[in-house]
């Protein structure tokens, strides 16, 4: 069974370590045992037009925030080495007032207000343009902190980050993750604008999937496809794709609309002994 994308680590670092779940754990919402309603956007107005997208510069990698891997919640997560390159498509949350103040999994003090953002993966920090496939509208934020550890989430925006990517009010939106380097589009990169990169934008009516597997045997896809069955047969699919030249046999549940029915999907897997799935929007 492949399960893309991997993350391939050789060994596991414990200097620094204890510290970083320290910071990981007091750090995100997403990680808190209290309940996600507990945060909530600031009562007073935000003039967002005022705050400008984080500029990606050179920085060194923060000292605790980059252990090879980490554990949080019983679940191990790992560090990538490097950003270039890096693209990402998926579902983003955001996190306010409970955790303003408060220190990142860096080491940076959590500003709401500030262009900034979580990522479980990407190193710290590191610059990325989000981008809104509803409506095309996209930002640039830092990547100072670690986040978010809910299951069907890519990526947590700051409160000022996501009301420029209009997610506040349904709490969540379908994005591209795409990284930068420093200089990188600076000169025609501006949130007002379109993006200067093709971004194909939902309907909406368009869908997306919850990939939960990824097979170099037909056999063993149909096999899981059959095992999900009680998802809706019409739902569960199996489709063909050439990677390096390899086929591969992706076993996805979908279209899927709604983000709510998408997590009760995914809190489901484990159930049908899925413990690794990936948001997939074409």
């Amino acid at each position: 069974m492949f399960l893309e994308p991997a993350i391939v680590t050789k060994r596991i670092v414990i200097k620094g370590f204890f510290i970083f779940s320290v910071l990981v754990l007091s750090a995100c919402g997403s990680v808190s045992l209290v309940p996600s309603s507990a945060d909530k956007a600031p009562s007073k107005q935000v003039d967002v037009s005022k705050i400008p997208d984080a500029v990606p510069k050179h920085e060194p990698r923060s000292r605790y925030g980059n252990p090879e891997s980490y554990v949080v919640f019983g679940k191990r997560y790992h560090v990538m080495e490097s950003s270039k390159g890096f693209v990402e498509k998926g579902i983003a949350s955001w996190y306010g007032t409970k955790f303003h103040g408060r220190r990142t999994s860096s080491g940076e003090t959590y500003d709401m207000y500030a262009m900034t953002a979580a990522h479980k993966n990407l190193p710290l920090p590191t610059y990325v343009k989000v981008t809104n496939l509803k409506n095309g509208k996209f930002i640039i934020v830092k990547v100072n902190d670690r986040g978010p550890f809910h299951e069907n989430r890519v990526i947590d925006l700051s409160y000022t980050a996501a009301i420029k990517l209009d997610i506040v009010s349904k709490g969540t939106g379908l994005v591209e993750i795409q990284a930068l380097e420093p200089g990188q589009e600076l000169a025609s990169v501006s949130s007002s604008k379109a993006p200067v990169e093709s971004v194909a934008t939902l309907d909406d009516g368009d869908g997306f999937y919850i990939q939960v597997g990824s097979f170099s045997n037909l056999s063993n896809a149909e096999n899981l496809k059959h095992k999900l069955g009680s998802f809706g047969q019409q739902r569960v699919n199996v489709t063909q794709a050439f990677v390096s030249g390899n086929t591969l046999y992706r076993v996805r549940i979908g279209p899927l609309t709604d983000v709510d029915e998408a997590d009760s999907i995914v809190s489901n897997l484990a159930n049908f002994g899925v413990h690794e799935h990936r948001i997939v929007i074409n």
